[in-house]
Order: C-alpha cells, then sequence, then structure tokens
C-alpha cells in the first residue's frame, strides 16, 4: 500500500521557504482550522500548521501524489535532502529486531491510558509497511480499529503487549503520584518488562519520548528491562514499530470507549460511525457537555469511573452542576500539577523576593 500522508516539522527558514512556494505556485488556496496556510495541487494538499512547538512547525502533506509533491518539491527546495526512499541507505539497522512502545489516551478527557509494545524483526517490519502502518494520528478511527487489529493479528500474542488503565484506576494512581510523566513513565515500563518475558533476547526498545530527560523511563524499569537499550526520543513514531504501537494503543482504546457507550447515555456505534459519538481530546466543547449531562444524571462520582478527573474540565463540569471537587471522593480532589512558571512565581513570592 503506496503511503499518502507524510508530515515534517520544519524549522522557521524552511517553513518562509515553504510559504513563499505556497504563495506564488500554481496552487488552489484552501481554508483549513488552525493552519498559517494550506494549497490543494494536481493529486494532493499540504498544510502548515499554526501551533509552533521549540521553533518548528508541522507541515502535512496527503493526496495520491503526495510524494511527488516530497520528491520534486519539499525535498530539494524546503528540506535541502533527500530521504524519501533512502530510508535503508540513511538508517540500515532500523529494522533490526527491536521493540517500540507509545500510550494512547494520555489527552483524552474520556477513557482509559493504554500503553502498547511491539517487536518486531526484519519480515515483520516490512509486512507492517506493506498493511499501510503508520502513527496513528495520521489515520481515521475507522482505519485504525481495522489495521491495529490486522497488527495483533499479525504479532500473535507473543510479540505485543499491553497496559490498560480505566479511569476509577487511572485517578487513584494520579492521587497517589500526582505526576503525568511518572504515570507513563510506570505504564511504559511495565509495558516493556511485559514484552521482554516473551521476547527475552529484544536488544532495544524505542519510546517516543514524553518526559524532559530520559531518567524517569528508566527509573521505573525492572530487572529485563534494566539490561536493554531504551532508545527514548521526539518523534519516535517513524520508527515502524512505534507506529504499530501507536495504532494498537489506540486501537485498544476506542475499543474501550465503544464499550462505554451506554454508561454516556449514547446510541450504539455502527458501520459509518464505529466508535460513536463519544467526543475525544479535552477541548472539544461536546465533552463538556456530554460529561455535564453524565453527572447531573448519575451524580459527581460518575466522573472518577468515566474521566480524567484531574483535567481542569472536571472543575467546569462540576460548577456548571451546581457541585465542586469537596463532593468527589479523596482521589477527585486532586487537580494537574501547575505549570512550572506559576509554580516560579509562587515560589518568588514565597520568598519575599
Amino acid at each position: 500500500m503506496a503511503q499518502s500522508t507524510y508530515t515534517y516539522e520544519l524549522t522557521e527558514d524552511q517553513q518562509n521557504v515553504l510559504l513563499m512556494i505556497m504563495e506564488g505556485g500554481n496552487y488552489r488556496k484552501r481554508t483549513v482550522p488552525y493552519s498559517l496556510m494550506s494549497i490543494e495541487g494536481d493529486g494532493f494538499n499540504c498544510t502548515l500548521y499554526a501551533k509552533e512547538k521549540h521553533g518548528r512547525r508541522k507541515c502535512c502533506i496527503q493526496g495520491g501524489k503526495a510524494e511527488d509533491f516530497v520528491l520534486f518539491v519539499l525535498e530539494p527546495q524546503v528540506l535541502g535532502a533527500a530521504t524519501l526512499g533512502y530510508e535503508n541507505v540513511i538508517d540500515p539497522d532500523r529494522d533490526k529486531p527491536h521493540g517500540g512502545s507509545d500510550e494512547s489516551g494520555k489527552g483524552d478527557y474520556f477513557g482509559p491510558l493504554v500503553v502498547a509494545c511491539c517487536y518486531v524483526d526484519e519480515t515483520l517490519a516490512t509486512a507492517l509497511r506493506e498493511m499501510g502502518v503508520k502513527d496513528c494520528k495520521q489515520m481515521a478511527d475507522k482505519s485504525v480499529l481495522a489495521v491495529g487489529a490486522k497488527i495483533r493479528h499479525l504479532l500473535g500474542p507473543q510479540r505485543w503487549a499491553f497496559v490498560k488503565i480505566g479511569p476509577a484506576a487511572y485517578n487513584r494512581l494520579y492521587a497517589k503520584i500526582r505526576n503525568i510523566n511518572r504515570l507513563l513513565a510506570w505504564a511504559h515500563g511495565t509495558c516493556i518488562e511485559s514484552l521482554l518475558e516473551k521476547q527475552p533476547s529484544c536488544p532495544k526498545v524505542v519510546v517516543d519520548q514524553f518526559a524532559p530527560t530520559e531518567t524517569v523511563i528508566k527509573r521505573a524499569l525492572k530487572e529485563r528491562g534494566r539490561r536493554i537499550v531504551v532508545d527514548q526520543h521526539h518523534k519516535a513514531e517513524s520508527d515502524i514499530a512505534v507506529a504499530a504501537a501507536s495504532v494498537v494503543a489506540r486501537e485498544l482504546f476506542l475499543r474501550d470507549l465503544v464499550a462505554a457507550l451506554p454508561d454516556y447515555g449514547l446510541a450504539a456505534a455502527t458501520e459509518e460511525n464505529p466508535v460513536g459519538a463519544i467526543p475525544k481530546g479535552s477541548s472539544d466543547p461536546r465533552i463538556r457537555e456530554l460529561a455535564e449531562a453524565c453527572v447531573r444524571r448519575n451524580g459527581p462520582d460518575w466522573i472518577l469511573n468515566h474521566c480524567k478527573a484531574h483535567f481542569q474540565t472536571t472543575d467546569k463540569v462540576l460548577a456548571a452542576c451546581g457541585k465542586s471537587r469537596a463532593d468527589l471522593p479523596p482521589e477527585g480532589q486532586v487537580t494537574s500539577a501547575a505549570k512550572s512558571e506559576d509554580f516560579k512565581a509562587r515560589k518568588k513570592k514565597g520568598s519575599g523576593e
């Protein structure tokens, strides 16, 4: 299956070059939310998103002829390097036996937190690419459900592992740990150990880095995990094992939402909408509307069994229902850690500076 979606993180200089190409080329402008500019060409579209992280912005190229735009425009004029089709030359060891770990549900108010870890070798990596496996964020929910099941079937029970933390258990753990990165490290460490029990000769596991330092996850590893190489870096979903883990983790997360539809008072999933009407993420206005309706119907404790209670959304939902965190058990009264700048401001104030 040919790849039809390509994603790049562009520096400021690369962004400026791309914007000039998009502005001056023979392309049709598109309106895409949260983008600086988006164009449509012959068989592809290209979008440069506005959100900036560490000085970079995401560029996404999609469509049947997306590869042509990457090969003949983006690589020579913007990236200044030829990478597409040369992956094996650039990284000849990329498909050697190793594992990949990724999570889903971290930023979703509803549903569980799921971590999956997948093992690949040269044969499995080739099969996964032919299957069209890529970072789940580039796939629709319907595709995630279908491809995730195929990945699990291909790998078999001995080449993948998962840890699923439902909302009730998640809220108890967060109340105890009070740090999302440490909670994630525990889940990744547990999942990696589970995979290593099945694949004791696995020499390395690649993890998309989620904490500011690499020591967070290393502290969570047990005896087996401390004997292997744990390669943590940003954008690790480009590794085929991590990409497979991202799809499987998201698939299991989505299946949990589908199973919970009756608890939300929502209609069952359909073939056209296999996940049903539960909104994902944490910023969609429908999330608060649904949570408020469920709290009014079932009481504030409903949040603990269906939501990640430390999110600020909880305070807004409870306030709209005439309640507060004081109406929740202790594990529901813990809020997300304050941002570092807020902490520094309080510390400065407390020291009298």
